[in-house]
């Protein structure tokens, strides 16, 4: 299978899939003409990348899980830790956005949005941080 078909099977654009395969995320088969041989193993790790990737996983983090998905040794409580620090940093972001929507909702609330140049988004964001 061509790059643009393994695309289209997993879902990811050929660009990442090439990009994928420049930092050893995986590995395709090369013919002797070095075109890239893709196979169903091949769409199946792309799809678990693609997965992992769209909960917010780091490209080192998708390393270690491709790693612990491909070893049988491994124990899913490996799994489940990792899965675990990586939900506490996505509580945090989320904590994070929430604090800014409140500070530009009162920002948002505080601009009178007149044809008046003065602008309290632009007072607040001007003033020295402290």
């Amino acid at each position: 299978m061509n790059i643009k078909q393994v695309a289209e099977q997993a879902g990811l654009p050929a660009k990442t899939i090439r990009y994928y395969e420049d930092i050893g995320l995986i590995a395709p088969d090369r013919g002797p003409n070095g075109y890239r041989s893709f196979g169903p193993r091949d769409v199946q790790r792309l799809a678990f990348l693609a997965r992992a990737r769209n909960l917010g996983f780091s490209l080192d983090e998708c390393r270690r899980l491709m790693g612990l998905y491909c070893d049988d040794t491994r124990t899913s409580r490996e799994v489940r830790d990792m899965a675990n620090a990586h939900l506490a940093e996505l509580r945090e972001k989320i904590a994070q956005l929430r604090e800014m929507e409140s500070q530009l909702q009162t920002l948002v609330a505080a601009c009178r949005g007149d044809d008046d140049p003065d602008c309290a988004i632009l007072n607040d964001l001007a003033r020295p941080p402290g």
